[in-house]
């Protein structure tokens, strides 16, 4: 007992130092390394290998139970022969005395009847001679029996009952070698067929995971091999209408746009380049001038003519670097609530007096959210834009529109108009109009541009409206009820 008692540290000390020496396995980076390249990375490996360890599961699972059923209902069929014989018996031992030798009835194996005792009364032919059967005298046991010549698993029948010498006690027992050779023979094949099962759910997940994903590998091999240059490639797109078709007419729509975007990139970068190239070719010729000519009043003239002209390029610079911020996506957005109105009565003070008359007519109380410098700059552009070609007035209107709910910023003048043909054109950057509203020296011709962008930024549109006469750029913008409304 003291050796006992000793042992049980020692044997709790060695599974503490194994657990510790696996905890430090599993932190180990070679061990962590290891398990990482043994992850299979493909999702076909990975959707074969949880199909087949789900079918498993399942078939383990199923089979189980129909074992189970099979030996409990084989068992109680076994059980109930013997309880018959064992009834037989002591109905023959309750009339009278019995014979010696007793008959076996169908799928009994040996009957043995004792005294109170534990004197053989009467029993089989197998059991003769025999001395009474040792065990339980619970109604059901079973054993391994070799008194019968070898190894026989028995289902024991015990049942006691009164005769006329006093109580005796019957034991029948029926053999249970076809039920477990059944039992053996049914978890075999439940065995087999369960590997069969797996093994064909295995092939047809693989195959039918690879033939799925066989269009993804063609999309991702046209997607790695499209470079910069080569945006007009599209990825191909299945027959059929689910995800990866549509996954693949998301990445051709993807593709549109960056086509789209790099060609509007090209375009305005050498519009760009040819706007810079004029102004920048007119001041170094007057700069030339200047240096060179003996008049002094000349000279002044020709540095007069160089500011301007680097104020045409300061404004052009100022241009493209609002379109970039416009342009960039870490943009974080309208932030502040305004009153629409103070802020044109602002912008219009702020102007001076111009060549042609600005009239306004606001309504108050209309709130917007946005920024209030950049909703300046566009209504500055589209003002700039309407008194380079009104012939007399420029007219602000604002309003609530009760039909939309959204601020109405028209700012219209009296001028040649713009055909309808050429009213999405006029937004474009560095556009250029045959007719009278073409840009003049005057502009950058991005200032439509940058003011339709701002809109935009802000939840709103600008368009060009339909009119009598002149031309009405419109600002539909979303509202906010004022802290005192």
């Amino acid at each position: 007992m003291a050796d006992r008692k000793e042992s049980r540290p020692a044997r709790a000390g060695v599974l503490a130092a194994l657990r510790r020496r696996a905890a430090r396995l599993r932190r180990s980076p070679r061990v962590a390394a290891a398990t990482e390249r043994l992850a299979p990375r493909s999702v076909r490996t990975r959707t074969t290998i949880a199909a087949c360890a789900a079918v498993a599961v399942v078939l383990l699972a199923a089979s189980a139970a129909v074992v189970l059923l099979m030996r409990v209902n084989l068992h109680r069929t076994v059980e109930t022969a013997a309880r018959e014989q064992a009834r037989t018996v002591a109905a023959s031992a309750a009339q009278g005395p019995l014979p010696h030798v007793l008959p076996l009835g169908p799928g009994t194996d040996f009957v043995q009847v004792t005294d109170a005792s534990g004197a053989v009364v009467a029993a089989s032919q197998n059991l003769a001679g025999h001395p009474a059967l040792t065990g339980t005298d619970d109604g059901h046991d079973s054993f391994d029996l070799g008194i019968l010549g070898g190894e026989h698993h028995q289902r024991v029948t015990t049942l006691t009952t009164a005769t006329s010498n006093g109580p005796v006690t019957i034991r029948v027992g029926a053999s249970l070698h076809t039920a477990d050779t059944a039992e053996d023979l049914t978890t075999a094949a439940l065995g087999g067929l369960s590997a069969v099962l797996v093994a064909t759910v295995g092939v047809v997940t693989w195959r039918a995971t690879g033939r799925a994903l066989r269009p993804v590998e063609a999309i991702r091999a046209e997607v790695a091999a499209i470079g910069d240059r080569d945006l007009a490639r599209r990825v191909p797109e299945p027959g059929s209408e689910d995800e990866i078709a549509r996954l693949a007419h998301t990445m051709n729509a993807m593709l549109d746009r960056l086509e789209a975007a790099g060609v509007r990139q090209r375009r305005f970068i050498a519009d760009a380049s040819h706007e810079l190239r004029s102004p920048l070719a007119v001041l170094r010729t007057q700069l030339e001038v200047a240096h060179t000519h003996p008049d002094p009043a000349v000279r002044a003239d020709m540095v007069a003519g160089a500011l301007q002209d680097t104020d045409r390029l300061q404004s052009l610079a100022a241009d493209l670097l609002l379109l970039a911020r416009l342009d960039s996506t870490g943009h974080n957005g309208p932030a502040e609530e305004l009153d629409l109105a103070d802020l044109v009565r602002t912008c219009l003070d702020g102007r001076g007096p111009g060549r042609t008359e600005v009239v306004a007519e606001l309504a108050d109380g209309v709130a917007v959210a946005g920024n209030p410098m950049w909703l300046g700059r566009l209504l500055t552009n589209l003002l700039d834009n309407a008194e380079r070609h009104a012939r007399h007035r420029v007219t602000v209107r604002l309003a609530l529109d009760p039909a939309t709910g959204r601020a109405v910023l028209d700012v219209a003048d009296d001028g040649p108009g713009v055909p309808p043909a050429e009213r999405e054109k006029v937004f474009e950057r560095f556009t250029r109009l045959d007719d009278a509203r073409s840009r003049d020296d005057g502009g950058t011709g991005l200032g439509l541009s940058i003011a339709r962008d701002i809109a935009a930024l802000h939840g709103g549109t600008l368009t060009i409206e339909d009119t009598p006469a002149g031309c009405t750029f419109r600002t539909r913008l979303p509202v906010r009820a004022t802290p005192g409304r």
